[in-house]
């Protein structure tokens, strides 16, 4: 039995590509703190967005774009909003 192809997105390509570049950007600023506990807590509270992320990422790429994508999208952007709210980078 052929496998199916997974439904593919341009423009919500575009948005992941984003999120990807978001989430390495803050990551290497994360990176790029001295104070090695302050970097702690930081990565800590940012462990979510980039499972969200992750989650995000994982299902375009098996599944393809299907009605959880832009569920997963948003709940990705909450997470990443919330940071930036709440830690300054």
């Amino acid at each position: 039995m052929a496998k199916k192809r997974r439904k593919l997105n341009k423009d919500f390509e575009r948005k992941l590509y984003t999120s990807k570049k978001n989430v390495e950007l803050v990551l290497a600023k994360i990176y790029d703190i001295d104070d090695e506990n302050i970097q702690k807590d930081y990565m800590r509270a940012f462990n979510g967005v980039v499972y969200l992320y992750d989650e995000l990422k994982v299902d375009y790429e098996e599944r393809g774009f299907n009605d959880n994508s832009e569920q997963f999208l948003t709940n990705y952007k909450n997470a990443f909003n919330l940071f930036e709210s709440e830690f300054e980078i």
